[in-house]
């Protein structure tokens, strides 16, 4: 039966399995919004495209499924490209879908126009393509469901002028199986781990979804994890010295060991802040991405292959192997302390704050942090019983990012605990994304953390003799303003007081702005 074609993307997106969209509408998309209520679909209204992109980047970190937002022609595309660009940088799976005019090379000056819309949301995703016909429509939303499951999750961006979206189009086809991730080879590493005495894993983001434990357990390997991939090596693992690649002290442990095995890790410069990771022996890489495997590092050992695929193929090819026995739980103990030390001096007063938020949330929380100097220390010294559980604006490192991006994640998983941590001047960026969380009714506590200062910054310009400038705001009162929204607010004085407000958060009805600043260390 032919109907227009929004109609009939609904239905298809309902049967790839979407069941929630991000998004705002407008004139130019509301043919997007024909059937969405018919197919079953959720849709969260955000009060901002980049409140949606981030939304839905939440929601992808939260389920491992692609998050999809809507947006209208020009503007809300531009809006909606800093959170595509943060999800492109952290290999999130997000789907943008806009409308474009129909004719923009012969007519000027008309609505939301712009110069060249595909191509500029194509700098900041892994593609962007327009459908000039329902059958090409279908192919691109199937072609960005089979990648996002095959290759390197990145965001997608689909296009359809409007008056093809008004059109009558015949059903999508039915779905079909996604061609999955290539089988992975890893004799060449088996081979190598033969004769390791201190073999050593680099765990990636791209590596969080696999059990490692048992497989650095068999083979007796240590461990360290990216930012993106903490508690890859599950809770407490002896031989896991954490998310301190950029320590530069960890140089020095990687040069000890006699074979580096670096999983679903572009050991970017938000990784280890260095251009070498330090390795003396041979370095396996093992990723999707074939631009990874061939980076300046220079493996000896490139497999492009899931670390689904590696972690299973490793497991059964070493099984009876004898664990190496180069590694002490001691070392890897002491260069942990060591490095917690370190970044305790460097940002002074904020890991008491820390000490007391952890011991007072649940172990299933998902935290989603900013750019602020509390995620900072708190990526390094908060150590994660699970993985994907913290949530952080690694690559692109855009400020606005936890308290979307935290609706999302709540959005996603109803009635398990989530968390957001914001600075005061990070939060100015979507803090109208507070009237979401209460449309929404989500218990979700959100800690702001106010030192009334761009203090990285300023202390950045302090390091390089420049005299601090721009580096304070005013702020409003916040929890007059978490109010207004109609959510709950809290200011606690102590960190007593604020272990009971975060506690008594994840049971409220609304939302919680819990209002803190350095001084509740007294």
């Amino acid at each position: 039966m032919k109907r227009p074609l929004g109609a009939q993307i609904s239905h298809m997106l309902k049967d790839r399995g979407v069941d929630t969209i991000f998004g705002i509408p407008g004139v130019h998309n509301q043919e997007m919004y024909r059937g969405i209520e018919e197919a079953g679909i959720r849709h969260v209204l955000a009060r901002h495209e980049q409140g949606a992109g981030f939304m839905a980047d939440g929601y992808a970190r939260a389920t491992g499924r692609p998050g999809m937002a809507y947006v209208i022609t020009g503007p809300g595309l531009c809006n909606i490209m800093t959170p595509m660009g943060q999800a492109y940088s952290d290999s999130v799976p997000v789907l943008v879908l806009s409308s474009c005019l129909d004719e923009t090379a012969a007519r000027r000056g008309q609505l939301h126009q712009m110069k060249d819309q595909r191509a500029a949301a194509g700098a900041v995703s892994d593609w962007s393509e327009v459908a000039l016909s329902a059958e090409a429509a279908y192919g691109l939303l199937d072609r960005a469901f089979d990648e996002f499951s095959s290759k390197r999750p990145r965001t997608k961006h689909i296009q359809v002028p409007i008056r093809l979206l008004e059109g009558e189009a015949g059903p999508a086809p039915a779905p079909q199986a996604p061609s999955g991730a290539a089988a992975a080879d890893v004799s060449s590493a088996v081979e190598l781990l033969q004769t390791a005495k201190r073999p050593l894993f680099i765990l990636g983001g791209g590596a969080s979804g696999v059990a490692w434990r048992g497989v650095l357990e068999r083979l007796g390997a240590a461990c360290f994890t990216s930012y993106a991939g903490r508690g890859a090596a599950g809770g407490e693992y002896p031989l896991d010295f954490g998310a301190n690649l950029a320590r530069p002290g960890s140089a020095d442990v990687i040069a000890t060991a006699d074979l580096v095995i670096a999983v679903g890790t572009e050991l970017a410069e938000v990784d280890m802040w260095r251009a070498h990771l330090g390795h003396k022996a041979t370095l396996v890489r093992v990723d999707l991405d074939p631009e990874v495997l061939s980076d300046a590092q220079r493996a000896e050992v490139r497999l492009q292959c899931s670390a689904e695929g590696f972690a299973a193929s490793l497991a059964q090819q070493t099984e009876g192997l004898a664990p190496a026995t180069g590694w002490t739980a001691g070392e890897a103990e002491a260069a942990r302390r060591r490095w917690h030390a370190e970044a305790d001096a460097e940002r002074p007063g904020i890991q008491p704050v820390i000490d007391a938020l952890r011991a007072a949330v649940p172990e299933d929380v998902m935290i989603y942090s900013d750019m602020t100097q509390f995620a900072y220390v708190a990526k390094e010294t908060w150590p994660m019983e699970r993985p994907r559980h913290w949530h952080h604006p690694t690559g692109f490192g855009t400020l606005g990012y936890a308290l979307p991006a935290a609706i999302g994640g709540a959005a996603a998983r109803p009635g398990l605990p989530t968390l957001a941590i914001a600075g005061d001047y990070g939060f100015h960026y979507t803090m109208q994304e507070l009237g979401v969380a209460v449309e929404l009714g989500l218990s979700l506590p959100i800690i702001l953390w106010d030192n009334g200062k761009l203090k990285e910054i300023e202390d950045s310009m302090v390091r390089s003799q420049i005299a601090p400038n721009a580096v304070v705001a005013q702020n409003p009162d916040f929890c007059k303003l978490a109010e207004a929204f109609g959510a709950r607010s809290a200011a606690p004085a102590s960190l007593a007081e604020m272990q009971a407000a975060v506690q008594e958060s994840f049971a409220a009805p609304v939302s919680t702005l819990i209002y803190v600043t350095p001084a509740i260390t007294g």
